[in-house]
């Protein structure tokens, strides 16, 4: 079972408030350097492992800085992310960017900074010729489409997923590039997310390295890289296992050796671009309750909304709970737990058994260093929070301060903003 234990104490969580407002997400940097190397030694076996880091994940440059230390690259999918990475020092070959209905701007940037520019679709072959000029090596992302025996639910069925070239677009995109002169390729693949089966990972690299050896013996093209995408998921749940990091790397291994080595294409580089495994269950969502509500169901109403985190209402993802000081207590009371917006999937949790939860309790919800904070948003005008870094010292640093009213309106040119600005800032 995964254990749901929090990096501090309510002691320590009072004191952090004392300085920084709630809500706030925060990062514990020693279990996200320890996890990222737990991956890394899972790979040791492969000739030139790299980890991007899905920056979609956890977009901060601090947290991709701790990641670069570490040895990680960075899988990029915009132009904000491709200036994050290079912010944090990573650019070159150590970027993967996977985009997809991608404007000429992105590739530009993703060439001048030297990234490995993995192509979604076989059109953008001439797009990226004429916009930004053929770099020297050139990735496609494979879509199996029915190929695949079952889909994933977040990805859905390959063959009904906007991603990737079909198996004959493959073979054809590569042909034309190599007859534009690009001398080396890479192959990539993302066909699942948030998986806890170990053996999806498996079966992926046994596709891959089949295509790969497909792809040499009739182009003639040896692939320098096999990008396998991420798709690790991460125990939400008490009760799930987290994936067996590794088992999954022993047994890719092996296919490795029957396929890959067996066929002389060693050494061939293995990629991944994991993100929510890496930094999603070392991130934790604090608010205080500041409401409780009984009418047909019992509601506990938190400063935080689902602006702070979308997984839940969007998803109904579940997201384990802890009201710091009363990890103890018993789980006898069952609660809606809410934020304020005028939406009514603004959930974080429905029918959860919890402790008997007073009004000013710290609340905090486990498992969002990945996707939470990532995909806030403004919606009745929230502002999004702050981001906060949890040192292995046990000092806190501010990494993303919160967003102000000022913040909210900088973009509107009406000529009333400023007064109104000046008059909000009285309340604040």
């Amino acid at each position: 079972m995964a254990e749901k234990k929090l990096p501090f104490t309510k002691a320590k969580l009072e004191e952090i408030i004392r300085q920084h407002k709630t809500p706030f997400h925060i990062y514990d940097e020693k279990g996200i350097r320890e996890n990222a190397r737990k991956l890394t030694a899972a790979f040791a076996w492969a000739p030139g492992f790299k980890e991007y880091f899905a920056v979609k994940a956890t977009p901060n440059p601090y947290i991709l800085q701790i990641l670069r230390e570490e040895g990680f690259g960075a899988d990029c999918s915009s132009l904000a992310e491709l200036v994050l990475a290079e912010m944090a020092g990573i650019t070159g070959e150590e970027i993967i960017f996977s985009s997809n209905d991608t404007p000429a701007e992105e590739y530009i940037k993703a060439k001048q900074l030297g990234a490995i520019i993995n192509l979604d679709d076989i059109t953008h072959i001439e797009f990226l010729e004429k916009h930004a000029g053929l770099p020297e090596i050139i990735s496609f992302r494979y879509n199996p489409g029915p190929l695949l025996k079952q889909g994933n639910t977040i990805i859905g069925k390959p063959e009904e997923a906007k991603y990737g070239l079909t198996r004959q677009q493959l073979f054809d995109a590569y042909r034309i590039v190599q007859a534009k002169g690009v001398k080396r390729f890479g192959l990539h693949t993302m066909v699942i997310s948030n998986e806890l089966n170990p053996q999806c990972f498996v079966e992926t690299a046994n596709m891959m390295f089949d295509l790969a050896i497909e792809i040499y013996q009739k182009l003639g093209i040896k692939v320098e890289f096999i990008d396998l995408g991420g798709g690790i998921g991460i125990p939400y749940r008490p009760e799930q296992q987290p994936v067996d990091l590794a088992y999954v790397g022993e047994e890719i291994r092996k296919a490795y050796e029957a396929k890959i080595v067996a066929n002389g294409l060693h050494p061939v580089k293995l990629a991944m671009e994991c993100g929510r495994m890496i930094t999603g269950p070392y991130g934790y969502l604090v608010a205080r309750v500041l409401h409780k509500k009984e009418i047909y169901k019992n509601y506990v109403g938190l400063d935080a909304c689902m602006a702070n985190l979308m997984r839940p209402g969007m998803y109904g993802a579940y997201h384990h709970i802890t009201v710091a000081g009363k990890e103890d207590w018993p789980a006898d009371h069952i609660y809606d737990v809410t934020g304020s917006l005028c939406e009514n999937n603004d959930k974080f949790a429905i029918d959860r058994p919890l402790p008997r939860i007073d009004i000013g309790d710290i609340v905090v919800i486990h498992d969002t260093g990945a996707h939470g904070h990532a995909m806030g948003f403004n919606y009745n005008g929230k502002l999004r929070s702050a981001e906060l870094l949890l040192r292995p010292d046990g000092s806190v640093k501010l990494i993303r301060r919160a967003e102000t009213l000022a913040d909210l309106f900088a973009t509107l040119n009406f000529p009333q903003c400023e007064l109104s600005l000046a008059a909000a800032s009285t309340t604040e």
